[in-house]
């Protein structure tokens, strides 16, 4: 059957990885930083005194949550960056 199609070769040339581009990351992390500055803003700008209200809490608790979630990101991604480049003296690096 010369005309059947090749779905074996079809699904391996669709589902191939793809490297995202290069200034993708650098966005991301500017963002993340960003939301992350942002969250510490929030939390000097929240008075003492609204610790004693639990109705005021919301607003700091989101601003930890979104600062924590962002500093993990970022940190996992400036990890797998650097996790991506070659050794300094050239070398490939081992496999893991």
């Amino acid at each position: 059957m010369s005309g059947a199609l090749d779905v074996e070769g079809l699904l391996a040339r669709a589902l191939a990885p793809v490297e995202p581009p290069e200034h993708l990351a650098a966005r991301l992390r500017s963002a993340l930083q960003t939301i992350s500055h942002a969250a510490v803003g929030e939390l000097e700008s929240w008075e003492l005194l609204a610790i004693r209200d639990p109705r005021r809490w919301s607003r700091p608790a989101l601003a930890a949550l979104a600062g924590a979630a962002a500093a993990v990101v970022a940190l996992g991604i400036q990890r797998r960056g650097r996790a991506g480049d070659p050794p300094e003296d050239g070398r490939a690096s081992p496999p893991r």
